[in-house]
Formats: C-alpha cells, structure tokens, sequence
C-alpha cells in the first residue's frame, strides 16, 4: 500500500488545472512552502501540499519543489507537454501512489485525442488511477478528486478535527 498519494491535474494551457484546485478549495489557491488544509467533511479536514502552477510551466524540477516535502498528500498541476516526464519520473521514483485526471483531451488541443507521449500508459503501469475530464465544468469532476482523496486519507487515518 502506498504511503504517499500523488493527485495530478494534466492538461495544456487554459485546460482548468487551476480552477480545479481554486475549486476543491473553494477559494484562490496557490503554491507555496506550507501545506494547506482541505476541508473534506464537516470538522474533517486533511493537509496538503498544493503546486498549482505546474513545474513544467515554471521550469522547475518537481523534485526541487518537493524534496523536502513530508506531506503525506502532493495536488500537482502538469502540463501536456514532453518535460512532463520529468515529473513523472520523480513521482514514480517516490513511489506515490496516482490519481490523475487529464482535462480536454481533443477539446482544443492540436491533435490530442490519444495519447502521444505515453503518459496513461506509465501511470497504469505504476498502479495508478486515471480519468479523462471536461476542465470547464469544475464541480463533478472536482467532487471526484474530493471523495479520492477522503477515501485514500480516511482509510490512513490521516484525517482530524
């Protein structure tokens, strides 16, 4: 059983990873050195440590901003782009286990309705859990990221009050 979870929001520019987080937390969220407290049912709650901006976009290493990182529960933003793998590499090196939902695959993308990096088929191999989403309709797939990540951290006893 893995001991930390790896939640990834991936997508190209504009495909809603942002809002995602904006929307689990129910307020504007954004990277930092602190883990945030995620409200998942009444008087429960779980930490996190959040990369909205992802290291692809910022060109950083996802082991530079992790490192240091003790927080059981990692929410990633990731673009659709090759330097992902990087990320990937260092998630599957830590051995996380993987929630990854991929945001518009074909929407607007310029040819994307397959997967040509290979990145579904790494994550499945590693164990991981994926879904396709519609990125501009926040709240179902949202509520699915929620009810994971209650499930994973409630069966952990990673939940308090």
């Amino acid at each position: 059983m893995a001991d930390r979870l790896f939640v990834g929001v991936l997508g190209n520019p504009d495909a809603g990873k942002s809002r995602t987080w904006n929307t689990l937390f129910g307020r504007t969220v954004r990277t930092g050195d602190k883990t945030h407290k995620l409200k998942l049912r009444t008087g429960e709650s779980v930490d996190v440590f959040l990369v909205s901006g992802s290291p692809e976009e910022r060109r950083i290493y996802a082991g530079k901003i992790l490192k240091n990182q003790t927080c059981r529960i990692v929410l990633c933003s990731m673009q659709y782009v090759p330097a992902v793998q990087d990320t990937l590499d260092y998630i599957f090196a830590e051995k996380f286990m993987i929630y990854l939902q991929w945001l518009n695959p074909g929407y607007s993308d310029p040819g994307e309705t397959w997967d040509k990096l290979g990145i579904l088929n790494q994550v499945l191999a590693h164990d991981g859990v994926i879904a396709i989403r519609d990125g501009h309709h926040a709240t179902k797939r949202v509520r699915e990221i929620h009810d994971f990540i209650y499930g994973w951290a409630a069966s952990r006893r990673l939940t308090y009050t």
